[in-house]
């Protein structure tokens, strides 16, 4: 690489709906769920069940669900994200944009706001420590289809995956420590993780092993022994089996044997969103709590802490 050229950064998350209305929220759903790396049925019996079934049923609760946790600045997972872009340019001194792989901004509109700086040269950042398939390689797909839509493309380097990065690692760990010295250690500390299905893990996809890692090395960082801390996958979809232990059922048997108080956090979240904010820290804590469990304190996800952002420059850095 030609370190010459001018450089930018492409940060990319997965998306959000632009407003929390059952219009949005369909629009955004239906492009998410088309992508076959995330659902990967065959289309013709997919596309039926996705637009007959799917969507009239689950846009309206799930727009209640965004309107429960959207923000004065918007959804939750975009004011981070910008948060994040803002900081980490302010950090570098270099371009840095944002794109979504569904919804907007898309990475292709992210791509021409750096070729419009005179970017010559992108790097990208997943935002996903863990790399999967349904995640990680749909930002790939996504960044060859904006490509093809450009007469000379950049040249451009990818960052895979960061689940074992010590910067990582150690930003988690202060966000657990944070937690501790404001609440107090619970009894438990669990690592929720989102779920991919089980099959697809079987297929290759190292996610499963990525997480694994990250709550090893956590564990580690904080000193904690296999008693203290645990790893689950959470906001599984569908009847197939997902990878396991879940969330929900780990949560109801922690509670059952007495385990009174839980520290939980989603060390594959880059951002606070939907799965975070209501799924963990509100209908978990509810099935905790009638399951005869205490005290539930939720950790927020990394956001834009400072480590986090010294994470990102250090992960860009490499290719400086």
């Amino acid at each position: 690489m030609n370190n010459n050229k001018k450089q930018g950064v492409l940060l990319v998350n997965l998306g959000t709906p632009d407003e929390p209305t059952a219009p949005a929220v369909k629009r955004f759903l239906s492009q998410f769920l088309h992508d076959q790396r995330v659902v990967d049925t065959s289309r013709w019996l997919w596309c039926p069940i996705l637009h007959g079934v799917i969507l009239p049923i689950r846009t309206p609760k799930v727009a209640k669900l965004y309107q429960s946790v959207w923000m004065e600045e918007g959804s939750p997972l975009m004011v981070y994200s910008k948060r994040q872009a803002e900081k980490l340019s302010q950090l570098l001194d270099i371009p840095v944009e944002l794109g979504m792989t569904y919804g907007n901004p898309s990475i292709f509109s992210a791509i021409e706001r750096l070729m419009a700086q005179n970017v010559e040269e992108l790097i990208v950042l997943p935002l996903y420590p863990q790399y999967s398939a349904t995640t990680t390689a749909a930002v790939s797909d996504a960044l060859t289809l904006a490509f093809k839509q450009m007469a000379e493309i950049p040249a451009y380097r990818f960052i895979r995956d960061y689940y074992d990065h010590p910067l990582y690692i150690k930003a988690l760990a202060q966000s657990v420590r944070r937690s501790w010295e404001e609440k107090g250690q619970a009894d438990y500390l669990l690592c929720s993780y989102h779920g991919i299905p089980k099959r697809y893990a079987d297929n290759g996809d190292v996610y499963p092993q990525h997480c694994e890692y990250t709550t090893k090395l956590l564990q580690q960082e904080l000193g904690l022994s296999d008693q203290q801390i645990g790893m689950t996958y959470q906001s599984r979809f569908g009847r197939e089996e997902w990878l396991q232990p879940y969330t929900d059922k780990t949560l109801e048997t922690l509670a059952a044997n007495g385990t009174k108080s839980i520290d939980i956090m989603a060390p594959a979240f880059a951002s606070d969103c939907l799965e975070t904010l209501e799924e963990i820290s509100v209908e978990c804590q509810d099935l905790f709590k009638e399951k005869g469990g205490e005290e539930f304190h939720y950790i927020p996800c990394l956001n834009d802490d400072e480590l986090h952002i010294e994470l990102m420059a250090d992960l860009i850095g490499q290719y400086r």
